[in-house]
Formats: structure tokens, C-alpha cells, sequence
């Protein structure tokens, strides 16, 4: 900074320079590592919506080992959930669709493989023919039954380390972030 003294008084020689061109600070991150990507991201936003596909990937990946010894699919398994759920009563096959964690383009397929090992029963409704009300079978319940435990124990696993508050903070920042794709 210069200054000069002209009768008296100090004047001071202010220089603003103003940059036209963009730069990055290019951060070494845990997950930009992971997935060995050299160079940054575009932008926070698709680093943090990257970061949480490729967690979601990776704690699917545990539920999904489990259920392969049942020889049954996420998507099947979160059917059962569901009618287990309403049972007796059971889901419109479009209700079942509606509330899937992952949305399943052929609902109609799903349910008739679990038909045909006997976890779900379908009937076409008297008043709108239209209508197929799908039920889970006592030996769906059974199924699911043997499940609860290993299940609990790979999202407890999965989980338990970040501690209540932040389990919390996650899923209110989840639901937050989910509200722009509705």
C-alpha cells in the first residue's frame, strides 16, 4: 500500500483487482479416493448426491448378501414387507408399487415369483375386476420371520457407529433432500 502526504492530510492509494477467470481449489477427499476419481467434481452438489448413491450402493450390498441365502431379492423381500405389514388385508398391486423403496418397473412379474414359491397370493376383486389385492402367505410371514434378526443386525451393524444424534441429522438431511425429487 503507498501513501502520500499532500498538505496535511494522507491520502491512501487503494488497488482493487477483480479476477474474470475461474479456479477451483481441488479438495483430496475420502470418496473422490474411493472411487478413484482424478480430477474435481463438477460441482458440491454432484459430489454429495455421488457420495450418497455410492453409500446406498454399499449398505445395499450387505441386506443383499443376506437375502441371497434366502434366495430372494431386495425388491421381493421389501414386497413382504409391505404386506406383512397390511396383513390380512393386503395391497392393490399399484399400492404395493407406490410404497417401494426402489421402484420396480414390473410389478406384475415381481408378484407372480413370489406366488410361485407360495409367499403371496393374488385375487382379482368382485366389484372392479380390474383391481388384483395381493396378500402375504403364512409362509411369507415365516420367511420374513427368519430374516428379522440377520437384517436387524446388518443395519445395526451398518449404522450404529455414528451415534443417535447424528442417525437423526442423517435422515432429516435425507428427507430434506428428497422433497426437490417429489
Amino acid at each position: 500500500m503507498q501513501s502520500y502526504r499532500c498538505e496535511g492530510t494522507r491520502k491512501i492509494l487503494l488497488t482493487i483487482v477483480v479476477g474474470t477467470s475461474r479456479f477451483f481449489v481441488v479438495m483430496r477427499t475420502k470418496f473422490r479416493d474411493e472411487i478413484k476419481q482424478p480430477g474435481p467434481f463438477e460441482s458440491l452438489e454432484q459430489e454429495a448426491l455421488l457420495n450418497v448413491l455410492h453409500t446406498g450402493d454399499a449398505l445395499m450390498q450387505e441386506i443383499v448378501a443376506v437375502l441371497k441365502l434366502f434366495k430372494l431379492s431386495h425388491s421381493q423381500y421389501n414386497v413382504l414387507q409391505i404386506l406383512r405389514g397390511t396383513s390380512p388385508d393386503g395391497l392393490a398391486c399399484q399400492e404395493i408399487s407406490e410404497r417401494m423403496i426402489s421402484r420396480e418397473p414390473d410389478i406384475t412379474r415381481l408378484l407372480d415369483r413370489l406366488e410361485a414359491r407360495n409367499l403371496v397370493t393374488r385375487t382379482r376383486d368382485q366389484k372392479d375386476r380390474l383391481v388384483v389385492t395381493a396378500r402375504i402367505t403364512p409362509g411369507g410371514l415365516r420367511l420374513l420371520e427368519s430374516l428379522d434378526t440377520p437384517i436387524a443386525e446388518v443395519d445395526r451393524y451398518a449404522l450404529q457407529h455414528l451415534g443417535d444424534q447424528r442417525l437423526r441429522t442423517l435422515i432429516q438431511l435425507l428427507e430434506l433432500a428428497r422433497e426437490r425429487s417429489k
